[in-house]
């Protein structure tokens, strides 16, 4: 199966408001810096949370993009318009993107 994958260049910035964006990582990780706005399901919650997939497209992200291609392949299998972020939060960060977190200085975890 062909995971659906964007870089970050094909990501608009603003991001649109009608797109989703989930957060696939551990709460340690999301604490330390997410994309304002995103919803946080750590993967392995993924399947008891399917219920709050919203309708319409699906930005999965996570630190590199492994765990978020795993997330993107099973929401595809349910019937979800998913696709992964190449490079994962290391990217969005790298392009200048704002993240947000606990801290004073959201950072990739």
């Amino acid at each position: 199966m062909r995971i659906p994958t964007v870089s970050i260049d094909g990501i608009p910035d603003p991001l649109p408001e009608q797109l989703t964006v989930i957060d696939v990582r551990e709460d340690q990780e999301w604490a330390a810096g997410h994309i304002d706005g995103s919803v946080h399901i750590p993967l392995y919650e993924l399947p008891s949370r399917l219920d709050e997939m919203p309708e319409g497209q699906i930005l999965v992200v996570c630190k590199v993009g492994a765990r978020s291609a795993q997330a993107v392949a099973y929401l595809a299998q349910q019937g979800h318009d998913a696709f992964n972020l190449d490079g994962g939060l290391l990217d969005w960060q790298a392009a200048g993107r704002e993240l947000v977190g606990a801290g004073p200085t959201p950072y990739v975890a």
